[in-house]
């Protein structure tokens, strides 16, 4: 297996294991003692990655406020450039750490404009059998940029898809006890259909934040 950054997935869920209402509201599910640990965590990593779902839904600015530290590069994920100019992410105190990954099939046009706002375009091969960017040549290329350490943050599309493909190394669940009932699950198929296939950890450690249960674990290599 080709050397990757080490990956952190870290997500806020309700009991029920839902990231947002069916409406999409997710804001905010964990408390705000869970928000300062995912700022610690963002200043931890050397790079914060999110779909772009998660980018048109809620905006985020996905640097360090919470507490002391630096920003981490920004890694959007986002096979048919769907950004809006104008996203947090693109203004000019954040495009030039800004990475915008995409396919090989983006429209030139869109490139260019988000080109101008400073921020750089990646071009990667795509998934086979579909339009998603290839995630493990995406580590593999930030690998290559010395990217040692990587916070994916969401959605829940790049939460399934990269442990699907078995690129995550340890998971960070801020668990709330609230109820939601149907809504957005954080974890979706994972072609799962035998209880000995099932994910594990290494270990873990379990802690009460606020009011939330925060799970850290790592993940046993499959």
């Amino acid at each position: 297996m080709p050397t990757l950054p080490f990956v952190t997935l870290k997500f806020a869920i309700s009991l029920d294991g839902r990231l947002a209402t069916r409406t999409g509201d997710s804001q905010w599910i964990s408390s705000d003692d869970s928000l300062q640990l995912a700022h610690q965590l963002r200043a931890e990593h050397d790079a914060i990655l999110v779909g772009i779902g998660t980018v048109l839904a809620d905006n985020p600015r996905l640097n360090v406020r919470r507490v002391d530290g630096r920003d981490p590069l920004r890694v959007i994920v986002d096979g048919s450039l769907q950004i809006a100019i104008d996203a947090n992410v693109l203004r000019p105190e954040a495009a030039p750490r800004t990475l915008i990954a995409t396919t090989t099939t983006a429209a030139a046009t869109r490139i260019a404009a988000i080109q101008k706002s400073g921020a750089e375009v990646l071009l990667l091969p795509n998934e086979p059998h579909s339009q998603r960017v290839h995630l493990e040549a995406l580590l593999m290329e930030l690998h290559r940029r010395s990217i040692k350490s990587v916070l994916v943050e969401g959605g829940a599309g790049i939460i399934t898809a990269l442990l699907a493909a078995r690129l995550v190394n340890r998971m960070v669940v801020a668990i709330a006890p609230k109820i939601i009932g149907q809504g957005l699950e954080a974890i979706g198929d994972l072609g799962i259909t035998k209880l000995r296939d099932a994910l594990t950890f290494i270990s873990f450690q379990t802690a009460r934040l606020g009011p939330d249960m925060i799970f850290d674990g790592l993940l046993k290599e499959q």
